[in-house]
């Protein structure tokens, strides 16, 4: 049996080629997608220590004005 000029297989293996294609753009959509969600919440640990950091200084400067505010006064 013959599809056009060319054999029934030719016609299978065309179809398995764009179904490999579309099913590895698949995987690379989804993997790019596991990607971002992991990028993301990285940055988040990373901003959380940020911030935890930044109020911590704030904490140890506050303390240590009133400390040289009480040892002024004295």
């Amino acid at each position: 049996m013959m599809i056009g000029p060319f054999p029934w297989w030719i016609a299978v293996i065309i179809g398995l080629i764009i179904f490999s294609g579309y099913m590895a753009f698949r995987a690379i959509r989804s993997e790019m997608r596991l990607e971002q969600e992991f990028i993301e919440k990285e940055g988040k640990v990373y901003m959380d220590r940020i911030e935890e950091e930044r109020k911590r200084k704030e904490e140890t400067s506050q303390s240590g004005k009133r400390e040289d505010e009480v040892q002024s006064i004295s």
